[in-house]
Parts: C-alpha cells; sequence; structure tokens
C-alpha cells in the first residue's frame, strides 16, 4: 500500500512539473524574484552605483583626451552648439547662465545660504565642498594640460580646458543644493520644483562653455563626473 500510494504521488508529481501551464507560472515568478531581488540590490547599492559609473565614465574620457584626438562628442557638440546654436539674442543669456558659476556668484550665493538657511551646518558643507571642488580642479588641469579650443570662443578665458572648472562648481555647488532640499524640505511641490531647478541651472551652465566655445563637451560631462562622484 505504502508503494503504491508513493507511485502514486511520483506520478502526479511528475504530471505537475511537466504541465506548461506550470512551467510558464513558475518561470514568471523565478524572473519577477529575480528582477525584485536585482532592484532592490540597485536602489541600496545606488550610490555606490552611480560613483563607479561616474569615476569609469570619467576615466575613459580622461583615456580620449590624453590620446590627443578630438573624440566624436566634442565634434557633435561643435557642430550642435557652435555652429548651429548660435545667435546674437542667444550670446548674452549663455553669458549670464555662465556667469553663474563664477566664484562672485557663489560668493553671493554662499552667504545667502549661510544668513537665511537654519543652523551652520548646510553652509559649511557648502564652503568646504566649494574649497575642495576648486582645488581638485586646479590640480586635475595642472596634470592634464588639455588645450582650450581654439578660434571658436566668445570670451576670453585662461588656463587649460579639462575639466572643466565651471561643470565641477556646478555640479558640486548646486548638485548639493539639489541634496540638501530634498532631504530637508517638507513640502514635497517646493521640494520637487526647487531640484528641478538645481538640476536645469546645472545643465545649463555646462551647455553655456561649450556655447561660448571656451570648453569641450568631453571638459564640461568629465566635470560633471567627478564632482558627482
Amino acid at each position: 500500500k505504502y508503494t503504491h500510494n508513493k507511485t502514486e504521488y511520483e506520478i502526479l508529481t511528475t504530471a505537475y512539473c511537466n504541465n506548461p501551464k506550470i512551467q510558464r507560472k513558475d518561470s514568471c515568478m523565478k524572473s519577477s524574484f529575480t528582477f525584485t531581488r536585482l532592484k532592490d540590490i540597485v536602489l541600496k547599492r545606488k550610490r555606490i552605483l552611480i560613483i563607479g559609473a561616474c569615476i569609469i565614465l570619467f576615466i575613459e574620457l580622461l583615456d580620449d583626451v590624453l590620446e590627443g584626438d578630438l573624440m566624436t562628442l566634442d565634434l557633435l557638440a561643435k557642430a550642435f552648439f557652435v555652429e548651429n546654436l548660435r545667435a546674437d539674442w542667444l550670446t548674452p543669456i549663455m553669458e549670464s547662465i555662465s556667469a553663474l558659476a563664477t566664484p562672485v556668484s557663489l560668493l553671493v550665493l554662499l552667504l545667502v545660504i549661510v544668513a537665511f538657511v537654519p543652523g551652520k551646518r548646510p553652509g559649511m558643507f557648502c564652503t568646504v565642498n566649494l574649497v575642495l571642488v576648486v582645488l581638485l580642479n586646479v590640480l586635475l588641469k595642472e596634470l592634464v594640460q588639455r588645450p582650450r579650443p581654439e578660434d571658436i570662443n566668445l570670451v576670453v578665458e585662461t588656463g587649460f580646458s579639462f575639466p572643466s572648472g565651471h561643470s565641477m562648481v556646478a555640479m558640486a555647488f548646486f548638485g548639493l543644493l539639489v541634496w540638501l532640499v530634498w532631504h530637508y524640505e517638507r513640502d514635497r511641490t517646493l521640494r520637487l520644483a526647487c531640484c528641478a531647478g538645481f538640476l536645469v541651472i546645472i545643465l545649463l551652465i555646462g551647455i553655456s562653455r561649450i556655447y561660448l566655445g571656451v570648453h569641450y563637451a568631453s571638459d564640461v560631462l568629465a566635470g560633471f563626473c567627478i564632482s558627482l562622484a
């Protein structure tokens, strides 16, 4: 009787496992479980993944820059922003946007943060962050020594090109403001509006440097990556 019952059990089990509908259902459940686990890993380690991706991209850009040839990214950006987008009415706007990452503008914004944001930590964090990113930019430029674009600049700039100092400062300073607002502002609408505004400013500052002809696109992208990392 025991052997008979066991045989019936084995037959039922085999039939269950060989059922195409059951197999598809099990496959879907396994795929869903794998996707859920992968999603959880990404969310838990998103900072590490973002930092790693930025470092890898920066190294790739640096490697291309050290080879001395203009990469496709630079040529495409030049064709669009310099050769096709430039206009008399747009140039003063781009100059004003670029000025948001100059020492005077940043100092004014820093004083506003110190004066009006509650607590001492935000002002201290922004100050330390700004000083460190400027020092890092100077060091990287001296190590790489990439010349600036020639014959396309609308404003006069000195020093080396890679990575873009304005882009590094924009990402470090306004990016930190995004982080502070996102974590400490309770009003959801205001939080989203401020973060979106700061992100647009970061992007526009990078674009303005390409438009004005003082940086290659790879300089700007590298500046974003190293500050974000």
